[in-house]
């Protein structure tokens, strides 16, 4: 018995083989212009070698992106703005941290040394609302320097070189500490980059 595909009638006058082959044909051209060739006999392929590495998503990403964290550093009586680029931005409890440890080789090449050398220079810092407060001991005592207006500045030069901090206040004990600013004033109110920017070296 016939199919339904051998009894419908060729308006054409064509053969469904012949219609076949010519599909297959058209198949053929279609790969040959894509660049692959058609081969009569098929052929083994042998895949390469592993292992190979997993891909993780977003390292290219992360290896080429990187941060600018700001530190204030001191070469003679001038605040030295250093820019260092890193993978992420310290808290800003570590960026006191890196104040107290001083400069690189790099940048003591450049002459450039701290004011927060020592210990129990600053024992806290919280920022709130853009402020931070900044928990001192024994007001800067045993830093090396006589003009603590260098500790106080490389404080709020680097903090307030943060997109999350505008203004930085001290305390000792719980108590707003009184804080000489580059005019040799003291001020008990929240301080800015501005109360420092007279000292501050254009490099």
């Amino acid at each position: 018995m016939l199919s339904g595909d051998a009894r419908r009638p060729d308006p054409g006058g064509t053969g469904w083989p012949l219609r076949a082959a010519l599909v297959a044909a058209t198949g053929l051209l279609a790969l040959a212009g894509c660049g692959v060739s058609a081969e009569r006999v098929p052929r083994e392929v042998t895949p390469p070698h592993g292992p190979f590495p997993a891909a993780t998503p977003g390292t290219a990403a992360t290896e080429s992106g990187t941060v600018v964290q700001r530190l204030c550093y001191v070469r003679d009586d001038t605040l030295v703005v250093v820019d260092r680029r890193v993978r992420t931005l310290p808290t800003p409890r570590e960026q006191i941290g890196l104040l107290v440890d001083g400069p690189v080789a790099t940048e003591q090449e450049d002459r450039l040394t701290s004011a927060l050398t020592g210990v129990n220079v600053v024992t806290d810092v919280r920022v709130a609302g853009g402020e931070a407060t900044v928990a001192v001991g024994e007001r800067l005592a045993g830093t090396g320097r006589n003009d603590e207006v260098l500790a106080f500045g490389q404080i709020v030069c680097t903090l307030t070189g943060r997109a999350d901090v505008d203004r930085v206040t001290f305390v000792q004990g719980g108590q707003r500490l009184g804080v000489p600013r580059a005019d040799g004033s003291l001020s008990t109110g929240p301080l800015t980059a501005a109360d420092y920017a007279a000292m501050v070296s254009p490099r």
